[in-house]
């Protein structure tokens, strides 16, 4: 444990807590409290008593929920007791690690990525392999053949998040059968981090492409996911992990030592959100949408700056020339331009001289940060 490196975009956050002169972009979050329709269901159940332990696995109402929205996004059925409840999508992907990871095993995780990804696996003594993506016609770019290639028959878990937190990358669908197929032959547990999946920019896209489309239910296949950004839902800590059938039991017994429940009251809002939540869903998507294309041009004119196009998510990242210290480089401009932006070598060495900007802000705070950045530029790029 002493070894694991601390988070270095939550090193730069708190020191800039309670500094009123710096716009903050540093984390994955929007502006806007959840919706209300989301918070009064939780307030009704607290005012009905709902303070009580749950299922392990969380209770049947959510779980059909649950399978009931993912059969929409991913025309298929889904059976409820294939649903695993858990207190934040990070839960969900440590229960998942925990259920198939021993000490020595070997993880593939394609990165640069939230830094969790490759910090739980770490945590729990698997050898952490990284796959990089790389910055090429203006996009990040999997090289599919060398995932492969690195995902030996020794492997045991191939961890992929896409949306990619933090560059915006997604899978491209023709991926997906290769990936699985690959994964089916040698006997590698596939865990996806779909947290951003319905955060695309394609218009033509109501989802982004999934490995749950393709998957049969006992496929070493293991989905988790998040009420946090979808939904605005942040603080609440609920999210959700797809698995097949027969971890059921054993799921239940990790949360029992973990967490023992969510509860019962958030998982009324969670109902809430994801029966009628859909129209908050398409805003979020419009407005993120709306941001990136204001951001990203503006980026660009300004002197040195590399910014490919994210395809899904809530991130620009990019870089500045002449700046490959990323952290020192945060550090300058929470300092001297009240601009506070995450690291990319936070999310490990293919991050190194990029700089993370959360889009889920208000426009004029948009404008504030890319004024504070070319005056920044003009003194000191």
């Amino acid at each position: 444990m002493s070894d694991l490196p601390a988070s270095q975009v939550r090193e730069l956050a708190n020191a800039g807590f309670g500094r009123g002169d710096v716009e903050r972009f540093w984390f994955g979050e929007g502006h806007l409290p959840t919706p209300a329709f989301i918070r009064a269901a939780a307030i009704a159940a607290l005012e009905a008593g709902d303070t009580f332990y749950e299922h392990n696995n969380g209770r049947a109402a959510l779980r059909r929920a649950i399978a009931t929205y993912l059969q929409a996004r991913h025309v298929r059925h889904f059976e409820p007791d294939r649903v695993t409840v858990c207190s934040s999508g990070v839960s969900a992907l440590a229960l998942a690690m925990q259920a198939v990871l021993d000490p020595g095993d070997r993880a593939v995780v394609v990165t640069p990525v939230w830094p969790n990804l490759t910090g739980i696996p770490a945590l729990l003594g698997a050898q952490v392999v990284r796959a990089p993506l790389t910055p090429a016609d203006g996009r990040w770019r999997l090289d599919l053949d060398r995932l492969l290639e690195t995902a030996t028959p020794e492997t045991r878990l191939l961890v992929i998040n896409s949306p990619n937190n933090p560059t915006g990358w997604m899978l491209p669908e023709e991926d997906r059968a290769p990936i699985l197929e690959h994964c089916r032959r040698h006997g590698i547990w596939l865990l996806v981090d779909d947290v951003y999946e319905r955060l695309v920019f394609d218009p033509a896209l109501d989802t982004a492409p999934s490995f749950l489309a393709l998957a049969e239910p006992e496929d070493r296949l293991l989905g988790a996911n998040s009420f946090s950004k979808t939904w605005s839902m942040t603080g609440w800590r609920l999210g959700w992990l797809v698995a097949p059938p027969q971890l059921e039991v054993d799921l239940g017994k990790l949360v029992e030592l973990s967490t023992s429940c969510a509860p019962g009251f958030v998982q009324a809002a969670g109902i809430a959100a994801l029966e009628r939540g859909e129209p908050d869903v398409q805003e979020l998507r419009h407005a993120l949408t709306a941001r990136r294309n204001e951001l990203l041009p503006e980026l660009r004119r300004l002197p040195g700056v590399e910014a490919p196009t994210p395809q899904g998510a809530m991130y620009a990242f990019f870089r500045l020339a002449g700046h490959p210290d990323s952290v020192e480089l945060a550090r300058r401009l929470a300092a001297e331009a009240g601009l506070g932006l995450a690291p990319g070598a936070a999310f490990g060495p293919e991050g190194e001289g990029w700089l993370r900007w959360c889009l889920a802000a208000a426009p004029e705070r948009l404008s504030s940060g890319l004024g504070r950045l070319a005056r920044w530029l003009e003194t000191h790029g």
